[in-house]
């Protein structure tokens, strides 16, 4: 099959981008879209061409690494899956196809589809973690939880951080990364001691990256490669409205 690739180049986060039309000829359908750009970017190198920068990494949908918009949509519009998981039997001879990466100015672009996600990484660090100490490994049916709260837990945790929330959501938001984030912890006995201190710092750290704001638009929802639903953004809010009191009393 013969797929015509309209490509977003640019050198560096402070350079002009445009657009590159790139003709990808005698590709296989049983190929993933990024073994494709693997065999478009050989034959550019080939031709003394700069190949076109992507990011990826385990290529099986669980690192986050790969996303990029495909005409418009997040990971290529289908449903709860990567763009490493996408392959091009979901396309058809003779198509076009627009490649840019992630709109959000929280995500500055390093080149070409590859931007630079770090400030995700800062929303974890301010408060996605358990510092508190939890004692000695136990046997897990030692430790009481809910099948409810280990079931919404592990849905949670689900989320791999891959962008596509921020990129689809018309507002850039990053509730639905962040609520999944604060859920996972939320929901485990281990990580009640910090529960209110950690949505408070995780939030704050998320207005400060510049993430715009939710307006229950839930494209985020829509987009998420890993199923993520809206209910974590609803518990966050939740869990923020109730330390504002807790913060109080103390």
């Amino acid at each position: 099959m013969n797929i015509t690739l309209h490509v977003w180049r640019q050198k560096g986060p402070s350079s002009g981008g445009h657009f590159e039309t790139v003709q990808a000829t005698d590709i296989s359908e049983d190929m993933s879209f990024l073994e494709m750009l693997d065999v478009v970017n050989a034959r550019m190198e080939a031709e003394g061409k700069e190949p076109i920068v992507f990011e990826h990494d385990c290529r099986e949908g669980v690192c986050g690494c790969c996303g990029f918009m495909i005409n418009g949509l997040a990971h290529g519009g289908h449903k709860e899956t990567t763009v490493c998981q996408l392959h091009m039997r979901s396309f058809k001879d003779g198509d076009e196809l627009t490649l840019e990466p992630w709109r959000s100015a929280a995500f500055p672009i390093v080149r070409d589809l590859m931007v630079d996600r770090s400030a995700f990484d800062r929303i974890i660090q301010a408060g996605g973690y358990i510092s508190v100490r939890t004692g000695s490994p136990q046997d897990a049916n030692n430790i009481p939880v809910k099948k409810e709260y280990a079931d919404r837990a592990f849905d949670a945790a689900a989320c791999i951080g891959c962008g596509a929330c921020v990129a689809s959501c018309p507002n850039g938001a990053a509730m639905l990364f962040t609520g999944a984030k604060v859920t996972h912890l939320g929901l485990l006995p281990q990580g009640q001691v910090e529960r209110y201190e950690r949505v408070q710092a995780m939030t704050r750290q998320m207005d400060a990256e510049g993430f715009g704001y939710c307006t229950n638009h839930g494209e985020c929802e829509a987009s998420c490669p890993k199923g993520i639903k809206l209910e974590v953004i609803g518990r966050m809010n939740r869990d923020l409205f109730k330390a504002q009191f807790i913060s109080r009393d103390d």
